[in-house]
């Protein structure tokens, strides 16, 4: 078996497949809540606080000087900030979504299977006690 044949079983085994369309919608995910925390979220506490900016919060470590070539060096905490609040959100939405699974899934265990039907022999078995019960 060539490596180009294993590498096709491999790719194509449906928890590899699963494992992308998992990290495709993750990442798009991120994205949808990286711009409901910037767009939606951040306003708001911006103005609570009276216009701050967490984007825009950061220590200037060091300051640039130009004339000898030395760059700025800052600690961008406020970016942090953004971060952890979009964190805390994904993971309270998929708490919300492991929490309804395993509802829907305490939901099916508690409903009752139907009894199996009765084998063959069973019917048979049946049939024949009926029969010597119906006997005079």
């Amino acid at each position: 078996m060539g490596m180009l044949q294993e590498f096709k079983e491999f790719a194509m085994r449906g928890n590899v497949v699963d494992m992308a369309v998992g990290i495709v919608i993750g990442a798009a995910f991120g994205k949808i809540v990286s711009s409901f925390v910037a767009n939606v979220v951040m306003p708001p506490i911006g103005m609570i606080t009276g216009g701050v900016d967490f984007a825009d919060k950061q220590f200037v470590l060091q300051e640039a000087d130009e004339a000898n070539g030395v760059a700025e060096v800052v600690l961008g905490y406020g970016t942090f900030i953004n971060t952890v609040i979009d964190f805390v959100i994904i993971a309270f939405a998929i708490f919300m979504v492991i929490k309804l699974m395993n509802s829907m899934k305490k939901k099916e265990e508690a409903a009752p299977a139907a009894p199996p039907e009765p084998s063959k022999e069973e019917v048979l078995l049946g049939e024949i006690r009926d029969a010597i019960k119906a006997k005079p």
